[in-house]
């Protein structure tokens, strides 16, 4: 970490930089805030600018899908993978990525419509010729689900509850004898039917974890997030331990083994595989790994990190070459991943990722849009007529009128929208992290409403009415607000703006990101018509 403060980056030669940084027009540039590691190679860009893994010449640099992509679970399908991960509060949750490279991905659609808690980290798997999705909630009670599908884009079924309380992470696996099972963080593991819809027995312990020196700087045990494949005579069970946030020296990856699906389990001699040692590195926090082979039969592993100073953007999905020793155990490059590695070899590239700008053509939930926290009929408040989003208000305020909100992944970007409200409504643009924590500006047809750390605050007078262009700047956690009466002829910024670093799981809890986004409360509702994102 550079250690400096953001006058000691000013005078450390960023200042002009800076400067023209925040006059809000300019580019962004690379000093970052303390803690931000420089951008030493730069990311290729894509859809809106945003940043790309592929560099374009047989090299990538991760993440191959930045932004919030924690615990990914991916299915090799012949020549296709697909690739998911923990959506929690996010409805339509669970979108289905397709790569056939491992570094391109586009979305595909969104697996689970039906609000059944916050999802956390799921098994995708593929069984005879059906599709499966075993789903941990975290609600009231904790179980486990499980949906179906013919097709890899559905249509999927409704949700099963398997009646599992009080455990996470299932891992779907068939032993040597062809039979069914769920293995569950914290060593244990549960034997399914023969159908995958059901339990066939009780919860039993089959794993004591390996355990790190006891003066290891961590945020817990936590042995979480199994992953169990087999390759040649041994099954490997792949686990993360040490706490998937707080210190960044925490959470990392074990391994162990065994000839049969019931043990006993070796653990790894070179455990862990992947740990963060500095913070000087880029990535934080990495664990949640799943292996796999490449279209040339070569092994990677894919697994989520926190980007160093960007804590807002969650956990990122990183990609990391395996290779197997003589003795059948395998090792990660580790490591910092902040330089280029050579691609995985085969396959074919993909156009990666999606524009987040938006004409409202169709209104694209679960791809590209996700209600937070929606109740059972959300989604009829939101409807798209001649390139118009229609959304009806509800709540009082962002934190109960369940945001429309997108995923972005870069370190500074800018939206802007042409909003129109009601009589009785207030509508608005955000950065949303979750219900109590959230920044962003509103307005009703007389007066603006400040959103800062999840309150509404300030409300100067609106002098625009019931109608303006409204734009959101997010330049490395430096945030501002310019309106405009006139389509964009001319601008007028707001005069209240924010620095929005600490809006992020260590601080709230929740393991989520600072997502931008808009939201209609109040009565009536609001059209929001020429949504533009751009990547800065």
């Amino acid at each position: 970490m550079t250690g400096l403060t953001r006058r000691g980056l000013l005078e450390a030669g960023g200042g002009a930089a800076l400067a023209a940084s925040l006059s809000g027009e300019a580019k962004a540039v690379s000093v970052g805030a303390p803690g931000i590691a420089p951008e030493r190679f730069p990311w290729r860009r894509g859809f809106d600018g945003q940043r790309i893994a592929d560099l374009g010449d047989g090299t990538f640099l991760n993440p191959i899908l930045a932004g919030d992509h924690p615990d990914p679970a991916i299915l090799k399908d012949g020549q296709d993978y697909y690739m998911t991960f923990s959506s929690f509060d996010s409805y339509p949750g669970l979108l289905i990525w397709h790569s056939r490279d491992l570094v391109n991905w586009r979305p595909l659609k969104a697996a689970l419509h039906k609000n059944i808690g916050s999802v956390w980290a799921v098994s995708l798997v593929k069984h005879g010729e059906r599709y499966y999705l075993y789903i941990p909630v975290k609600s009231e009670p904790n179980s486990i689900f499980v949906i179906w599908a013919d097709h890899i884009e559905g249509p999927w079924s409704d949700p099963i509850d398997l009646q599992m309380h009080d455990h996470i992470d299932p891992c779907h696996v068939v032993g040597e004898d062809g039979t069914r099972w769920l293995f569950l963080s914290g060593g244990d593991r549960v034997r399914l039917s023969a159908d995958g819809l059901s339990k066939a027995g009780p919860v039993e312990h089959v794993y004591d974890p390996w355990h790190y020196p006891s003066d290891w700087i961590v945020e817990g045990f936590s042995p979480e997030g199994p992953k169990v494949f087999r390759r040649g005579d041994y099954f490997y069970l792949v686990t993360a331990v040490g706490g998937t946030a707080g210190p960044p020296t925490g959470h990392m990856v074990i391994a162990a083994r065994s000839r049969s699906i019931d043990g006993p389990w070796e653990n790894c001699p070179h455990n862990p595989i992947v740990r963060t040692t500095s913070v000087n590195e880029r990535w934080w926090s990495r664990g949640h790994a799943s292996l796999f082979e490449a279209p040339d039969g070569q092994w990677w592993s894919a697994y989520h990190g926190y980007e160093n100073g960007y804590y807002t953007l969650g956990r990122q999905a990183l990609l990391d070459p395996v290779t197997w020793d003589a003795d059948g155990w395998f090792h990660m490059t580790g490591g910092d991943l902040s330089r280029p590695m050579a691609k995985p070899k085969g396959g074919t590239a993909l156009t990666h990722g999606q524009k987040l700008s938006d004409d409202f053509a169709q209104l694209e939930l679960g791809t590209k849009w996700n209600f937070f926290k929606p109740g059972p009929h959300e989604a009829q408040r939101a409807s798209v007529q001649a390139n118009v989003l229609h959304l009806a208000a509800a709540g009082s305020a962002p934190h109960d009128s369940a945001p429309l909100l997108l995923l972005a992944g870069d370190q500074a970007y800018r939206f802007t929208c042409d909003i129109e409200i009601d009589p009785g409504a207030v509508a608005g643009l955000l950065l949303f992290y979750d219900e109590k924590l959230y920044a962003g500006l509103g307005f009703t047809k007389d007066h603006f409403v400040t959103h800062q750390y999840g309150m509404e605050r300030g409300k100067p007078r609106n002098p625009f009415g019931q109608s303006m262009r409204m734009r959101v700047t997010n330049d490395r956690h430096i945030v501002w607000y310019d309106l405009s009466g006139d389509g964009g002829e001319s601008w007028t910024r707001f005069d209240r703006g924010m620095e929005v670093s600490g809006y992020h799981h260590n601080v709230r809890n929740g393991f989520l990101m600072l997502r931008p986004g808009l939201y209609a409360a109040g009565q009536g509702g609001a059209r929001f018509r020429n949504f533009r994102f751009e990547a800065l």
